[in-house]
């Protein structure tokens, strides 16, 4: 059986020139890096402007587990089957951090025969758009420690230092270090922190600008610092925001590369989802949906984390309004949820899987309470039997749901054609008739988002705020942040904070330990838990089995 990059390594990629020409991108909507991937300008953008929307399918999942669900690869299958049906799509993904690459999760390119090409380069630096949001991050930093090593006219107060520098990979030892040691020349020594790139501010703002202006605007607005007087001081106080679009001049544009079979995909952004919003671009999705007459797009981890921040931040903030959720599942997860080791995956369990059933149900209720109708996608394996699909059919029909099985993993689009016409059919039939809406409105208080959020998505029984989260609540609610959605930092692995608790916990609540105001991305983020900004190595990282051969071929990538 082929690895993931050797389908990919074996396939015979189409010029990128011809995808952009088939979908009605002109020649200087394009900036080539290389045969494979371009940039598309913002030419582009003004004069598809006036084009009516796609319709906007979102492809979410049960909560992440270590038998996998094939979220991404369900969407890039779901791309190449409209395809086969004759439908135009384009799918709208995050870009891979190099963390997950080179640590445990793998990359976000997809897998077997529904993958995004060139697998290698998508996984590694791509286009750079990871290295200028780094950099861009990183220079607001310098400037920041620079302004008070020459005589700190604005007081800043070196113990009250919000921004964190960022790389964009996993590295447990810098979570928190000493600058400025070595004596007067080299800075005002204090303590400060790395996060992973995706974890950022400068991210957050790069996936939900709508333009450059938008994109300096909110670089400005960043709140990095408090002076000795307790008075908040923001990037442009210390003219950082020029500087920061500048490097992210081309990293603002979307990068347009391909599926297996050929279908345009548009990457653009990568948030994680568990400790930020977990979507691509709004620039992304916003020309997709320009571009074809299906948007597919995705959103990171299980639906209480990315979708939820889809729906409540994203859409909220660009005006979108989703067609259709799809719910990514898989049989052997849901065993996991109901009590299976991993190693006894394989093996029919019925009970269990009745058992672990619980966390999808959580899933399709959740997404159904935002007013958009949901498909049920059930990425099968070969071991699945079929008293274990009576199970899922029995679930699905309890909750009223469609559901179809995927099998594009192994064939591709076509083994993703029921789940495209399902898709089609429900959009179809709810036209007109779905009455979307974030599950709190904007003039609700923070701690009231937060405990919205608890009760009706994770399903909690209420929320705990340790003193310093009321501290910061205090202070965010000074600065005016008190009416902008909220952002849940918590594990991936339960709808609950606490990663132990499967299936559908109850009797719980969420502990919030802090928050801090993102007011260049508009948003507040709320820590539960004890969710880590930068992620470490596993004890045998991804990385010990990659290497490049004499012939520079990438093997053990995945």
């Amino acid at each position: 059986m082929l690895t993931d990059i050797e389908i990919a390594q074996s396939t015979d990629m189409r010029p990128i020139k011809e995808i952009g020409e088939e979908l009605g991108l002109l020649e200087d909507e394009l900036e080539y890096y290389g045969k494979y991937k371009a940039k598309i300008t913002a030419g582009a953008f003004e004069r598809l402007a006036g084009r009516p929307d796609g319709k906007l399918v979102l492809v979410t999942a049960i909560n992440p587990t270590p038998a996998g669900e094939g979220k991404t690869t369900t969407t890039a299958g779901l791309g190449q089957a409209m395809a086969k049906i004759g439908k135009n799509a384009v799918i709208a993904l995050r870009e891979p951090s190099l963390g997950p690459v080179f640590g445990v999760k793998g990359g976000a390119a997809g897998g077997g025969y529904a993958q995004v090409l060139p697998m290698e380069d998508i996984n590694l630096h791509f286009t750079g758009d990871m290295h200028a949001i780094t950099a861009a991050n990183n220079l607001c930093c310098a400037m920041l420690d620079n302004h008070m090593q020459q005589g700190n006219p604005l007081g800043i107060d070196p113990r009250r230092i919000l921004i964190k520098r960022c790389l964009d990979m996993n590295d447990r030892a810098l979570r928190n270090v000493v600058v400025g040691l070595g004596g007067k020349i080299n800075g005002v020594p204090r303590e400060d922190n790395f996060i992973i790139t995706v974890a950022s501010e400068v991210m957050a703002i790069l996936c939900l600008a709508k333009d450059m202006p938008d994109l300096k605007e909110r670089l400005g607005n960043i709140l990095i610092a408090y002076d000795y007087q307790g008075q908040p001081v923001y990037a442009r106080d210390i003219k950082a925001q020029g500087a920061m679009a500048a490097l992210l001049r081309d990293a603002v544009n979307p990068n347009l590369v391909q599926t297996l079979e050929g279908t345009p995909a548009i990457m653009h952004g990568g948030p994680f989802a568990n400790i930020a919003h977990g979507c691509n671009s709004v620039r992304a999705t916003r020309l997709a949906l320009k571009l074809a007459d299906y948007c597919i797009t995705e959103a990171g981890f299980g639906s209480d984390l990315g979708a939820e921040k889809f729906m409540d931040i994203k859409c909220r903030m660009a005006g979108l309004a989703p067609d259709c959720v799809v719910v990514v599942a898989t049989v052997r997860a849901l065993k996991y949820n109901g009590g299976v080791p991993k190693a006894e995956l394989s093996a029919e369990n019925v009970e269990a899987l009745r058992k672990g059933s619980v966390n999808l149900k959580a899933h399709v209720e959740n997404m159904a309470k935002f007013g958009v109708p949901v498909v049920v996608a059930i990425n099968r394996f070969g071991t699945d039997t079929d008293a274990e699909l009576q199970v899922i059919d029995d679930c699905c029909k309890e909750l009223g749901v469609r559901y179809a099985l995927s099998e594009v993993f192994g064939k591709g689009g076509e083994g993703g054609r029921e789940l495209a016409e399902t898709v089609c059919r429900v959009i179809e039939e709810n036209a007109g008739k779905t009455h979307f809406a974030p599950v709190y409105p904007d003039e609700a208080p923070v701690e009231e988002k937060i405990e919205t959020i608890a009760r009706t998505i994770y399903g909690a029984e209420g929320v705990t705020f340790t003193n310093q989260a009321l501290k910061s609540l205090k202070e965010i609610k000074a600065l005016g942040g008190d009416k902008m959605p909220v952002c849940i930092a918590k594990t991936q692995y339960s709808l609950s904070d606490d990663p132990s608790l499967l299936g559908r916990p109850q009797g719980f609540n969420v502990t919030i330990r802090d928050l801090k105001l993102s007011s260049g991305a508009g948003f507040v983020v709320a820590y539960a838990g004890d969710i880590m900004t930068m992620p470490g190595l596993p004890k045998v990282p991804a990385a010990e089995k990659i290497d490049v051969d004499d012939h520079s071929v990438i093997h053990g990538l995945f």
